[in-house]
């Protein structure tokens, strides 16, 4: 259990912030589909989407233990680049400053 402590205050006035993040996050990725057919691309999509989806849920639940989790963040990040969803994984990684510090 790594990350970045934030304090009761920031949580509790940045928790819109960051559950909107993820949870758009979420969205998008359940939304993308294999950039190439066959059952291969099919897999890897699935397994990818996977990882991301677990990202985030262990970026939430790092969240509600008071810190931006590191390997949350790191699962994220790699499933939404492989994904080709750069944007996107810039977003997450920019939680670990939704504090200011």
């Amino acid at each position: 259990m790594t990350g970045k402590a934030i304090s009761s205050d920031d949580r509790a006035r940045l928790d819109p912030v960051f559950m909107q993040v993820v949870l758009d996050v979420q969205a998008q990725l359940q939304q993308t589909a294999p950039t190439q057919p066959g059952n291969l691309a099919a897999m890897f999509h699935k397994e990818t989407m996977s990882d991301g989806l677990q990202g985030c849920a262990m970026l939430i639940a790092g969240w509600n233990q008071g810190r931006v989790d590191d390997a949350g963040m790191a699962r994220a990040v790699k499933a939404l680049r492989a994904l080709e969803l750069p944007e996107l994984a810039d977003r997450v990684e920019k939680l670990r400053e939704i504090d200011g510090a």
